[in-house]
């Protein structure tokens, strides 16, 4: 009878180790059914799950031989080395783990407790799924120090049969809210490996403003929508409806106000390092506002976007009039023109991320299949599942399987 056992080694790291406890395996009838090894601070865990035909094993069932010169070669390698038996039962729930859900999330931020790992552990096994990996993909750090790393990440490869994924982002979502540091989830499928195409908002996503309010300073009307802005982004109000009155208290700005504005804009922290980065990849970028084509594309042209749709200002003698031409791009607009460019790329909308940060993104941040809301309002963050509000948008290269060795700055 064939004999399936879990090889597990541990010690200290060293080239070699492997080459040489596989080449004992390589005299005996083995099959290699599954293999693991990582290394953390110069210790080695290495595992592998082997059948072993009945030929090599002795009276007793068991491949006694190869044990023998395993545990001669670990002591050899000063190394431990341990021999788990797994029954048929064990093995059978072992192959059929292959159709379970599979899940990433990775936790971003400027710096990590054990407090924090502890919890976010906690939840993760309150909604029934295992944890297959933990591994740290940015930049190595000391810590303690004053010159830490700009940016921390983790990724945590989660796994279960029926595991509850609205729960556990739910649950994320809040840990994220009370903590300095940003969780996102997203299963862990060929899409995620295969996204092609990231749509922003650009007001207070790509840059740090809202245009609109800025036009209302230098019209003297800036309380006043202010006022109707922060209720649009809240969701108090539809969204065509607040544009409509912000825009009429507009009429009258003269439009050469609108070059001053432009010169003082500030894009968000990591904008362009993404940009650059998504663009060395091949991927496509589109800004999808509410704001104005004015800066819309000015700002398109500086980061190399290549969709740009937003408002288009209706202009008379050189001065706005309150109203805008073409049709307006809100909130249901955004995820028509989103749909339309995956459909015009060839791509399926789970190779789509969506950024924003207000109400009116929602609708764009759900017809994606990475929807992240930035910097954004609780009924925004719950609505996409996935929020950022520590780290610079560059974050998102690590959300695309990105680590920090590969990222050009």
């Amino acid at each position: 009878m064939n004999h399936t056992v879990l090889i597990s080694v541990n010690g200290t790291d060293r080239p070699g180790i492997t080459s040489a406890l596989v080449n004992i395996l390589a005299a005996y009838p083995v099959t290699v059914l599954d293999i693991d090894q990582s290394v953390i601070h110069n210790l080695l865990s290495w595992g592998m799950l082997v059948e072993v035909d009945a030929s090599a094993c002795g009276d007793n069932g068991k491949p006694d031989a190869l044990f023998k010169d395993l545990l001669f070669k670990a002591h050899e390698l000063d190394l431990s080395i341990s021999f788990t038996p797994i029954d048929a039962e064990e093995l059978q729930q072992w192959m059929q783990d292959g159709a379970i859900d599979r899940y990433l999330v990775t936790l971003l931020g400027r710096s990590m407790n054990a407090t924090l790992i502890a919890e976010m552990t906690e939840i993760i096994s309150s909604y029934n799924w295992n944890i297959a990996t933990i591994q740290r993909i940015s930049e190595r750090h000391q810590g303690g120090t004053e010159n830490q790393t700009p940016l921390i990440a983790v990724e945590i490869r989660i796994h279960h049969r029926n595991g509850d994924i609205d729960g556990l982002r739910r649950d994320c979502l809040a840990l994220a809210g009370r903590s300095e540091m940003d969780i996102a989830i997203q299963q862990d499928s060929i899409w995620r490996r295969n996204r092609r195409l990231v749509c922003f908002d650009m007001d207070s996503t790509l840059i740090q403003s809202e245009v609109i309010n800025m036009m209302a300073d230098a019209a003297g009307v800036g309380d006043q929508v202010s006022e109707i802005t922060e209720r649009a982004m809240r969701g108090e109000m539809n969204f065509s409806e607040s544009f409509e009155q912000r825009m009429a208290l507009l009429k009258g700005l003269p439009v050469d106000r609108l070059d001053r504005i432009d010169s003082s804009l500030k894009m968000t922290d990591g904008a362009e390092k993404l940009i650059s980065n998504l663009r060395l990849l091949g991927y496509k970028t589109a800004i999808l506002s509410g704001g104005f084509e004015f800066f819309a594309s000015r700002l398109a042209r500086r980061l190399g976007i290549d969709y740009v749709h937003a408002n288009q200002l209706d202009v008379v003698d050189g001065k706005l009039t309150g109203k805008v031409t073409g049709k307006v791009v809100d909130d249901q607009r955004k995820a028509e023109l989103l749909r339309s460019i995956a459909e015009a790329e060839g791509l399926q909308l789970q190779q789509v991320i969506a950024v924003g940060d207000g109400a009116n993104d929602i609708p764009m941040l759900s017809a994606a299949g990475l929807g992240i809301a930035f910097h954004a309002k609780p009924k925004v963050a719950d609505e996409a599942g996935n929020a950022f509000g520590t780290v610079g948008l560059d974050g998102i290269l690590y959300l695309i399987g990105m680590r920090e060795n590969e990222i050009r700055g």
